[in-house]
């Protein structure tokens, strides 16, 4: 199937959003930032604020840039929209009613492993889209769908075994639609988006049979 737009229109997108709802982005990565500190606390609230950021990241996307942008030049995006905020109320859901989204960080390998995707998708990943676009309004990060879906899998990872396996249907079906811009329009990082994917979901299965 043709791709509705260019790779010009696509980065396009990427610098409108930036610059119309700047200083959000610095706030989302903040609360990124404070969200993998948090992962090494004992405090008590920790799940509820780890599980409420997830929450309101994916809601943020499907709504401030599916719906508000990326629909401009794919009429799909209303779905991928819609999708997000699934998956966001999803998230929410298991935090606040079920109770079920718990995280701990306990130094194994798997642990380290789980914290270098969410670095990845804070920091490394906007790093290298700055180093292949050479422009600060062309760059992508959390908050959009590709770093924030790699620091995803990160956090699902660290989840503890109680932990809801379907939540992983909707971050793993835009794995396959979002490493499409790997292969399209140059996003290399994204090529680290399966790689997360497939750690995450290989571990969370293995992990039900301890």
């Amino acid at each position: 199937m043709k791709i509705p737009f260019t790779t010009e229109h696509f980065f396009e997108i990427f610098e409108k959003y930036n610059l119309e709802i700047f200083p959000v982005q610095l706030i989302i990565l903040i609360l990124g930032i404070l969200s993998a500190i948090i992962l090494h606390s004992k405090i008590k609230s920790k799940n509820k604020l780890i599980g409420g950021f997830l929450g309101a990241l994916w809601l943020w996307i499907g709504i401030a840039y599916h719906f508000a942008y990326f629909t401009e030049i794919n009429k799909t995006a209303y779905v991928f929209g819609g999708l997000f905020v699934v998956q966001g109320l999803i998230f929410l859901i298991e935090t606040f009613y079920r109770k079920k989204f718990e995280f701990e960080y306990n130094g194994k390998i798997m642990d380290h492993i789980a914290y270098f995707f969410i670095i990845f998708g804070i920091v490394l990943y906007p790093i290298l889209i700055y180093v292949l676009e050479g422009s600060l309004i062309r760059t992508i990060t959390i908050g959009l769908p590709c770093p924030s879906t790699i620091l995803t899998f990160g956090f699902l990872i660290l989840t503890k075994p109680k932990f809801s396996k379907y939540i992983v249907i909707i971050p793993a079906l835009w794995t396959i639609v979002g490493t499409s811009a790997a292969f399209n329009f140059g996003v290399y990082p994204d090529y680290f988006m399966p790689v997360s994917a497939l750690t995450s979901i290989v571990y969370l299965i293995a992990r039900k049979k301890e």
